[in-house]
């Protein structure tokens, strides 16, 4: 094996963890700036209701949301199996056909709790 070969997936692994990483502290600081929020109402002597603070907690959630990601999913498993057949290499069709099976069945499963889920 060539030295410069190991650099392909330890990049891929490195890119991971850092979108991983962000995704972590972008959620921590949006927790941060809710708490610093509620402490400056509370300091100003505004009172919070148990709604008001959930509200705040828990953004409302779009009807269509499971559809929306469902669609999107769907989209994705048929740009990948289409990719596959495009590209025209017969040993790249089968494996990116069966990659592409697993946005499919999250996409398949997303539409049915759209379909099937209480909307609320």
């Amino acid at each position: 094996m060539h030295p410069n070969e190991v650099w392909v997936p330890l990049s891929m692994f490195i890119g991971l963890a850092v979108i991983f990483s962000l995704f972590i502290f972008f959620r921590f600081r949006s927790r941060q700036e809710l708490h610093l929020t509620i402490r400056s109402a509370i300091d100003k002597g505004q009172e919070l209701s148990p709604e008001i603070v959930e509200r705040l907690g828990n953004p409302p959630v779009a009807p269509d949301r499971d559809l929306r990601r469902g669609l999107i999913a769907v989209g994705i498993a048929a740009g990948i199996a289409l990719f596959g057949v495009v590209l025209g290499e017969e040993d790249a069709v089968r494996p990116l056909l069966g990659i592409s099976m697993l946005p499919l069945a999250v996409g398949m499963a997303f539409l049915l709790m759209y379909r099937f889920g209480s909307r609320s």
